[in-house]
């Protein structure tokens, strides 16, 4: 027996509420590590590496401003449900590339001083701010 939406708006809401699950579930992807800019490791463990830290959680980068040092080592830990990335957003000044759930990865400042604005490739929403200074 197939499944039917309800009719007019009811079908509107529930196709979208399907549609965030999935999307939740599956984790989507942006199929590569990026491109460009600092590379970055990945590790095991919940906070791998020492220095200056940032950490995923409930979809949001904690803390979502940061201030280093040019060529400060950064640890992101990926303590969220599904992969994430952190992304410089112009430039290609750093990507860590996709983060498992549990996993974290490094990558290096820029040694130029200024203001970085990054993202979460795969979830754009996901917004922060690196300061070198």
């Amino acid at each position: 027996m197939p499944f039917s939406f309800p009719p007019g708006r009811a079908r509107i809401a529930a196709a979208t509420a399907c549609a965030l699950v999935l999307t939740t579930l599956l984790g989507c992807s942006n199929g590569g590590g990026g491109g460009g800019g600092e590379t970055a490791s990945t590790t095991t463990g919940p906070s791998a590496g020492s220095g200056t830290q940032v950490t995923i959680s409930d979809f949001t980068f904690q803390p979502a401003s940061l201030t280093v040092s040019p060529g400060a080592t950064i640890t992101v830990v990926n303590d969220d449900t599904t992969t994430h990335t952190l992304t410089a957003t112009k430039g290609g000044a750093f990507d860590t590339g996709d983060i498992d759930p549990g996993k974290s990865a490094t990558f290096t400042a820029p040694s130029k001083p200024g203001d970085f604005p990054y993202d979460c490739t795969i979830h754009p929403f996901m917004k922060g701010t690196l300061t070198v200074e």
